[in-house]
């Protein structure tokens, strides 16, 4: 099957966003993470320790590292995987060369203010490149690569050892235990970020009953709640019995009613109540 195809606007787009989570990234470490030698992981962190023992600049660093990783995603990833990566490794760069130029405009003195700070412009930047499949190279390409072999993990959480590692180099070259805590915050900040701006603000919760009366219970929901059901083959594993099991799908504000619907129909029912970070379609959003 050959690639999806993608218009001249699309890619536009795309590039915008990946052009304003490449700012924000750098923002994040010049204005923030480097001033305080705090290494929150990545690439950039690893390159914020060696800036701090030997004096090269943040976007040299990541240009000469992310070569090696640019020429493995190009055996790797897809052609437009290929073009947005190399874009985000080049924009990246100039960010960090730009931002350089305020490197020495300290804007607070506080380290745990600038971790704080730090860490929620760097997660925003990380979930608007994510969001587009796009990556800056160093670790969050890793994480693009693992991706693909385990796509229930997002690619946060996917980065997580080898952001350890730089976690913990950072001790090591500041010889600072507050500054390897201070770089682990950043990094949980960062990754908690990304993830709800990948996976979106909105929470619904999924319902999966299993009952004796699942009839009742499906057209008790229907009239009064005018939510959808559907209806699964379920078997038990000690009696071997076979029943069917009710999934469905509400807001936060209805998880109450359905509860109670159940409560009243089969208070003997089994219940399974699940997060569910985004429901797309009828009744809900609508497929983008």
């Amino acid at each position: 099957m050959g690639e999806e195809k993608i218009s001249f606007k699309e890619f536009l787009y795309e590039a915008f966003l990946l052009i304003v989570g490449c700012l924000l990234m750098a923002l994040s470490f010049v204005l923030f993470f480097d001033s305080h030698s705090v290494a929150p992981g990545g690439l950039t962190g690893l390159a914020v320790i060696i800036n701090y023992l030997f004096n090269i600049p943040l976007w040299l660093v990541n240009l000469i590292f992310n070569i090696p990783l640019f020429i493995l995603a190009y055996k790797v990833l897809t052609k437009r995987e290929c073009l947005k990566t190399l874009l985000g490794i080049i924009f990246f760069t100039l960010a960090l060369n730009l931002f350089e130029n305020f490197a020495n405009f300290q804007i607070t003195n506080d380290v745990l203010l600038a971790t704080l700070t730090g860490g929620v412009i760097l997660g925003l930047g990380l979930g608007v490149i994510f969001n587009i499949n796009g990556t800056t190279g160093g670790t969050d390409l890793i994480g693009l690569i693992l991706n693909r072999w385990f796509p229930s993990i997002s690619v946060p959480k996917l980065m997580g050892v080898a952001d350890f590692i730089v976690v913990m180099s950072s001790i090591f070259a500041t010889g600072k235990i507050e500054i390897g805590l201070y770089s682990a915050l950043g990094l949980y900040i960062a990754v908690v970020v990304s993830d709800m701006v990948v996976q979106g603000f909105y929470s619904a919760k999924s319902f999966t009953i299993i009952s004796n009366l699942p009839d009742e219970i499906s057209n008790a929901i229907l009239e009064k709640m005018n939510r959808g059901v559907t209806i699964l083959s379920a078997k038990g594993g000690y009696t071997k019995e076979n029943k069917d099991a009710l999934l469905v799908v509400v807001g936060k504000r209805e998880v109450s009613t359905l509860r109670k619907i159940v409560k009243t129909v089969d208070p003997n029912a089994f219940v399974v109540i699940t997060d569910v970070h985004e429901a797309l379609g009828e009744g809900f959003k609508q497929i983008y």
